[in-house]
């Protein structure tokens, strides 16, 4: 189970046997992103005794929202975690949209100044449709990151915005051994930086959305 608190920050994920003190914690829900059922018991300082705690009753439910709640077994929370990936899936592609559009436009731009995007020099020409595809398929890998960490990372967000910009950074090494001309090779690096710029800030801020 994972700790969701009031600020929607993303608490510690919770592993078996696990036990943590609610009190002046900020603790809003505890939301079960696993496919198993999860037990949770919650107990309570006896009135008699600090020191005496009293175990209160356990029912089922799938997911605890309610801080009036004193125990339960969380189940997973399938409907309210397939309707925040979709959600993030529809903006990364909206987002791979403008990426596409962005990358092809500097692309032609760079045309227009007479970058001939011959690799390697003297060799086959890229054609604009090409911007278009490749940024397609990055992006939408991207998207696929974004996913998987969202539905299984306790902190999706600083992990995606990590691994993108790793992947960015990789990226920048074929277009340096292509044998492309200066022009051409400054242009193909800023082209890999424009659906960045795109895509890492609206996804990273899509996963630090927790509230539908």
């Amino acid at each position: 189970m994972r700790l969701e608190l009031r600020d929607s920050e993303p608490g510690p994920v919770l592993g078996r046997d696990a036990a943590f003190w609610l009190r002046g914690t900020g603790v809003r829900a505890l939301p079960n992103p696993g496919r198993r059922r999860a037990r949770v018991r919650i107990v309570a300082a006896s009135h008699a005794s600090q020191h005496t705690p009293t175990p209160v009753t356990e029912y089922w439910r799938n997911d605890m929202t309610s801080m009036n709640d004193t125990g339960g077994i969380a189940g997973p929370a399938s409907g309210q975690t397939s309707h925040r990936l979709r959600r993030l899936a529809g903006t990364g592609f909206l987002a791979t949209l403008a990426a596409m559009v962005a990358t092809t436009l500097a692309a032609a731009l760079a045309q227009a100044v007479g970058v001939d995007f011959e690799v390697p020099d003297g060799g086959e020409t890229i054609p604009l449709s090409g911007f278009a595809v490749v940024t397609g398929f990055f992006s939408v890998m991207g998207i696929v990151i974004a996913v998987a960490l969202r539905r299984w990372s306790a902190r999706p967000a600083e992990r995606f915005v990590w691994t993108a910009v790793s992947l960015t950074a990789i990226s920048l090494v074929p277009p340096l051994l292509a044998g492309a001309d200066t022009a051409t090779t400054t242009a193909l690096l800023g082209l890999h930086l424009v659906p960045a710029t795109v895509m890492i800030p609206t996804l990273a801020r899509s996963l630090r959305t927790r509230t539908d």
